[in-house]
């Protein structure tokens, strides 16, 4: 392989092996500390992270607010001070070396507040702010403001390209990198636009030089291009390395970190990523962001995917072939279905499945009872954890805290299901019954013989190992 050279990102001389955020305590100050002190940028979630007491315990994020802005409220309190806390983690163990740098995600909840009160509290730390997850025009107006880095996650020229008109072209100089993330293969929420089909992966090479042509146009060509998603050895990606055509490359690693000795991730869940076959990472639409992501196809997804297929439509008058009546609700309210889906309701209630719920777009999903309570629950403890939530229907844009839309139970609460994860997941039954995001190579930890025998590497081994080549 070639040797891999330091690159010039965010005013230093790096190696171009960047740790991928993942957000709700998963990427912590522990390992992105490690990942920079290896040479890299570590990059540590600003997403609800985790804090401690003064005798060094977690502190539940519990929420006692009696409504939802309330609760947002507390929300917003738990994520800075959680911020904060691994922040000068990282800072610490990093020891000079390397870049730290903050993921955000644009549509959580009260992320512009909450990432501007971590940089004014953490001035000197963070040299980054990474952020996705939408367009997130003034991500540059922040960085500015505090004078560090900006990195934008995109997944299409066409998406930098409106930034850069918009906003970016305002504060050039700080604009430290831009991250190309794959939409079929990286982890978590994906950019997939509505002309893309989640069916058909496209090469990524063309995709990114795209980009570099647009960059180009801008004056960019030495600014860093950082490939996410789908990189696991890097001799696999030779013809990227000191490749004229695309300029200065990065490499991201986002599902790697996850099996190491720093990892904050359980037992339970580490054994499960030596065990993913190919086709395990499921490429989903479920999320209350409304965006596609990547999951490994468990119990949670399985019983989403189950929700989602039984489903029939409804109108409240007899229209068309809409003729069977059909009581739903406590009050058996009478809507009307199709005589087949009629039968398909009746089927689904043999199995169990006797509760009808109405979503937005004007059908019913069947769900047992214990479910039903479930999810109705979930919509009622809302805390605002997203900018906009198709489940619960809150936003932080209007002045009602409502998306003005009928909360929609083929969706979940993203976050009660990361919290669980991040901090049961030393118990196979929590790997199970909850949301495990995976890049689409996961199934690579049982294949790669660095991983024999159950080996779990410390980060430091792990970036050795990447330099390498295989």
């Amino acid at each position: 392989m070639k040797l891999l050279n330091a690159i010039r990102m965010g005013g230093a001389e790096i190696l171009p092996l960047v740790e991928g955020g993942k957000g709700v305590s998963i990427s912590n100050g522990i390992s992105s500390g490690r990942w920079a002190a290896a040479g890299g940028v570590g990059t540590f979630s600003a997403v609800n992270a985790d804090s401690f007491d003064a005798q060094g315990r977690r502190i539940p994020q519990i929420y006692h607010g009696r409504t939802r802005t309330e609760r947002h409220e507390e929300l917003a309190a738990y994520a800075i001070s959680g911020a904060l806390t691994q922040a000068r983690r990282a800072y610490e163990l990093a020891g000079g070396r390397g870049r730290i740098h903050a993921n955000i995600l644009w549509e959580m909840g009260a992320a512009e507040r909450i990432i501007t009160e971590v940089l004014e509290q953490a001035k000197g730390i963070i040299a980054g702010i990474t952020c996705g997850a939408g367009m997130p025009y003034r991500l540059s107006d922040i960085a500015a403001r505090f004078n560090v880095y900006y990195y934008p996650i995109i997944s299409s020229a066409r998406a930098f390209n409106a930034l850069w008109k918009r906003a970016y072209h305002k504060t050039a100089a700080l604009l430290g990198g831009v991250v190309y993330e794959d939409p079929w293969l990286a982890g978590g929420h994906n950019g997939l636009s509505n002309s893309e089909d989640p069916t058909k992966p496209e090469d990524p090479y063309p995709r990114v030089l795209a980009l570099r042509k647009v960059m180009r146009g801008y004056g960019l060509d030495e600014t860093p291009i950082i490939m996410a998603g789908g990189v696991w050895w890097l001799d696999e990606w030779e013809d990227w390395i000191d490749n004229p055509e695309l300029g200065p490359i990065a490499f991201q690693f986002g599902t790697r970190p996850l099996l190491t000795q720093e990892s904050p991730i359980g037992e339970a869940w580490k054994k499960r990523l030596l065990t993913l076959q190919e086709g395990d990472v499921f490429l989903n639409h479920f999320s209350p962001t409304g965006f596609y992501s990547s999951a490994v196809n468990n119990g949670f997804i399985q019983e989403l995917r189950g929700r989602n297929e039984r489903q029939v439509a409804y109108t409240a008058e007899p229209i068309g072939e809409h003729v069977a009546e059909y009581g739903v609700g406590p009050r058996k309210r009478i809507v009307f279905l199709t005589p087949a889906d009629l039968g398909r309701a009746r089927g689904w209630e043999a199995e169990g499945f006797t509760e009808a719920m109405r979503t937005p777009d004007s059908s019913l999903i069947f769900v047992t009872p214990d479910k039903a309570r479930e999810i109705t629950a979930d919509q009622v403890a809302c805390m605002g954890c997203l900018s906009q939530c198709r489940f619960s229907n809150w936003s932080q844009h209007d002045a009602d805290h409502t998306t003005g839309k009928r909360p929609d139970p083929r969706s979940f609460c993203i976050q009660k299901t990361l919290q669980d994860i991040a901090h049961e997941s030393d118990e196979a039954a929590a790997v199970e019954r909850n949301l495990m995001f995976s890049g689409h190579n996961g199934y690579r930890f049982a294949s790669d013989p660095f991983y024999s025998n159950g080996f779990i590497p410390s980060v430091k081994q792990l970036v050795e190992r990447i330099l390498t080549g295989r």
